[in-house]
């Protein structure tokens, strides 16, 4: 193969190459936006990037929000006190909620590429301080 294909060959190959980012979510009692939060609870990231949820505190988990998931992406949900990783696997918005602590606004959004489903996700409808937190994680999102 002549020299001038092989580079050819290299550059397409190393320009369809995307290295993955590590991004941590503490899951915590106490943060610095209050008691039983994500911390962060609001991530940008590309498809492909990989989340790791660490359980600082026990008693936390991390679970997907039905009507709060790009289409065609399955639910999840992790063990109570257990570590979990996420590989986002499609661009959009992700909601997600901690089982035991919902209602007291332990939730988080994550966001890869652009925010397709918005509309979607906006019209979930939460109770308890998990409506007071996404009014605010909303503001963080661009399109």
């Amino acid at each position: 193969m002549p020299r001038k294909s092989l580079w050819f060959l290299f550059l397409i190959l190393v320009g369809n190459l995307s290295i993955a980012e590590n991004f941590e979510i503490k899951m915590l009692n106490r943060g610095v936006n209050g008691t039983m939060v994500y911390e962060p609870n609001f991530l940008k990231v590309k498809v492909g990037d990989v989340i790791k949820f660490i359980s600082v505190d026990k008693g936390h988990n991390v679970e997907s929000i039905k009507g709060m998931l790009p289409v065609g992406i399955t639910k999840f949900k992790s063990k109570i006190s257990d570590d979990f990783v996420f590989v986002v696997p499609k661009e959009g918005l992700y909601g997600l909620k901690c089982t035991p602590h919902y209602m007291m606004g332990m939730v988080a959004i994550i966001q890869a590429g652009s925010a397709s489903n918005l509309d979607t996700v906006k019209n979930v409808k939460h109770r308890g301080k998990a409506k007071k937190r996404f009014k605010k994680i909303f503001s963080k999102i661009s399109q």
